[in-house]
Formats: C-alpha cells, sequence, structure tokens
C-alpha cells in the first residue's frame, strides 16, 4: 500500500519538483534593498509590469532612496509612480515610510533590518498600507530574514492540490510552509527538462544579497510558484498537462 504524503511532505515535493524543472528564478529584481521595499508598495493590486514603469520613472527622477522620497513634493512623487495604480495613495505611503524610516531608525535599513523577525513585523504591520504580504517581502527579499510571503498564487496552487482551502487565514498558510521546510526538503532532485520557455529575470543586486540558506530556499519558493501560476495554474485555465505539477494534483479534482 503506498501512503499518500503528509501536507509537509507534500509542500517539500512541490518545491523540489520547480526546483529541479525551473531552476533560479533571480527575484527580487532591484538594484537595492530599498528598491525591493517601493516595489512591494507598488505591486499592490497592480501587474508588476506597471510597477516596472512606475520604477523607471523613479529611476530617471534619481529619486530611488529614502531621503530623496522623503524630500520630494507629494504632486512629484504622485505622478512619477501614477502607472502603478493608486497612485495618490501610494505615494502617501511611501513617503509615510520614508518619514518612519528617519525618525525610528535615523534613516538606516540596516539598523531597521536588524531588529529580530517578530519585532521588524509588528512595527512593519503597523504601518498605514502594509499588511501581511507586503511586510513579509520585505521581511524576505529586503531585510532577508527567514518568512515565507504568500500571495494569490500561492493560494491558488495550494487549493487545487488540497494544501489550503478558500478562505484560509494568511498566516495559516505561512506558516504551514515555514514548518513543512523547518521538518526537511528530502533529495533534491535531478534537474529535467520544462518543455518551454519561461522569462525570467536576469540576477539582480536584490537577488545577490547575502542571505541564509532557510531565507533563500523560502525566496525561491515564492518566485517559483508565481511562474507556475502565471504559466500553468492560471486563474481561469488550469493547463495541468504542461505543468511540471501534474502528477500531484489529487486524485480526481477538478482542474478548475
Amino acid at each position: 500500500m503506498i501512503l499518500s504524503p503528509s501536507r509537509p511532505q507534500l509542500i517539500a515535493i512541490l518545491f523540489r519538483r520547480l526546483q529541479a524543472t525551473m531552476g533560479p528564478q533571480n527575484w527580487w529584481p532591484a538594484a537595492s534593498a530599498f528598491e525591493v521595499i517601493l516595489g512591494a508598495y507598488l505591486t499592490q493590486n497592480t501587474a508588476w509590469t506597471n510597477v516596472e514603469l512606475a520604477m523607471e520613472n523613479l529611476r530617471r527622477a534619481q529619486t530611488l532612496t529614502p531621503q530623496a522620497i522623503l524630500q520630494m513634493e507629494i504632486s512629484k512623487l504622485e505622478e512619477l509612480v501614477r502607472p502603478a495604480g493608486y497612485f495618490r495613495q501610494k505615494a502617501e505611503r511611501l513617503k509615510l515610510f520614508a518619514a518612519h524610516l528617519e525618525t525610528r531608525h535615523g534613516g538606516s535599513l540596516r539598523r531597521m533590518f536588524a531588529q529580530p523577525t517578530g519585532q521588524l513585523r509588528a512595527e512593519l504591520l503597523a504601518l498605514k498600507g502594509i499588511g501581511p504580504e507586503t511586510a513579509d517581502s520585505i521581511l524576505l527579499y529586503a531585510a532577508q530574514h527567514e518568512v515565507f510571503v504568500v500571495d494569490t498564487y500561492t493560494r491558488r496552487i495550494f487549493e487545487r492540490h488540497g494544501l489550503s482551502r478558500a478562505g484560509d487565514a494568511y498566516e495559516g498558510i505561512r506558516l504551514a510552509v515555514e514548518e513543512a521546510f523547518a521538518a526537511g526538503l528530502g533529495t533534491a532532485e535531478k534537474p529535467g527538462e520544462l518543455g518551454v520557455t519561461l522569462e525570467i529575470h536576469p540576477p539582480s543586486a536584490a537577488s545577490r544579497l547575502p542571505r541564509s540558506a532557510k531565507s533563500h530556499d523560502y525566496n525561491e519558493f515564492h518566485a517559483l510558484l508565481v511562474q507556475t501560476a502565471k504559466h500553468f495554474c492560471l486563474k481561469k485555465e488550469a493547463r495541468c498537462e504542461e505543468c511540471p505539477l501534474r502528477e500531484f494534483l489529487p486524485s480526481g479534482k477538478a482542474k478548475l
């Protein structure tokens, strides 16, 4: 009798399969930790392509530092981030973050990030406009803390594979992944051929920042799930026959 893998085992299996078929994702595409933070704010309720347009505006204006954001006229910042949508709201929140960083940490991200994970997470969540996903994106990709990020792509794949249910709390899913990684990931699979070419960002300065092995694995797993959801596990069309995770779908489970 072949036993089905437990929830932690299946999470580890999915990670290893995606890792073997897609390889390193080089996420987050940014030149600095502060650019990661800007992107984490700007990507709320919009596509990453729109974020890239706003980031390019900020880059051309040479305003990709906390000090520049803090000193800039709000009307100018609004115009620069307009491509990302909700530009007035996002400009206000970026200024609030820059002001908080200056007041609380003397403008130093290094000082801010040196706090214990739980303390820093609570501080971020207390800021206007930062929910769990944005906080964890900053913790993982900018501060290199060992925190997994749960987004709509993660939820979609997990629900279709029986790892979570619609409406499950964010924290429950995050902790399930972190517990699975703590239990061990098993043996890595040998790299295989995916059969399609996926667009992957080239390595960036942010993706090369020093991080622990666990932080690296959380980084890769989240990015791999995003790629899977964008190319195979689409919202309105599940391309299961092409997906590297097809064999792990629950028996008889509907594809949509």
